[in-house]
């Protein structure tokens, strides 16, 4: 078991104990309980050998949100070239270099590539850490998966750091 999980299921013994202590059982007590708790485990965050769980759930709903702009945004591209009057798409592949180390970050970041659309991770090289990108249309869609993977890169590795 994680130490991050390890503060999440004290948070969660803390609130349990709260609804003991005022004889309540419902979601009200239960959720100012938690939240009691959250405050206490954040007061003792610095006699946890792990940093605080609160960042990691931050950092989670920020990479969410980014994630769903992103799709916002290459859903738009993708609307555009489809409903041009004539299709002018050059497709083509490309390589990306990622800092991400873990084979589970490196997935993560090629699943929130592939579900942007537009472009579609076919390959990754985890001994080089390169993922092969295939891109609908390469002049704009290359720009755009580099910068959402740079995005999503530091996003990740708040999640994961």
């Amino acid at each position: 078991m994680t130490l991050l999980a390890v503060q999440i299921l004290f948070n969660f013994i803390i609130a349990i104990i709260w609804m003991f202590l005022h004889d309540a059982w419902n979601a009200l007590t239960f959720i100012s309980g938690y939240f009691i708790g959250f405050l206490f485990i954040f007061a003792l965050r610095r006699f946890f050998p792990t940093r605080f769980y609160g960042y990691t759930v931050i950092a989670v709903v920020k990479l969410v949100f980014l994630f769903i702009s992103e799709l916002i945004s290459s859903s738009i591209l993708v609307a555009k070239q489809v409903t041009r009057p004539t299709i002018n798409v050059t497709p083509g592949i490309f390589k990306v270099h990622t800092n991400l180390e873990s084979d589970w970050e490196i997935t993560l970041l090629s699943s929130l590539i592939t579900l942007t659309p537009g472009s579609v991770v076919i390959e990754i090289a985890m001994e080089e850490k390169v993922l092969f990108i295939h891109a609908m249309d390469i002049p704009e869609s290359e720009a755009l998966v580099l910068k959402a993977q740079e995005k999503f890169e530091r996003a990740i590795m708040e999640v994961t750091r």
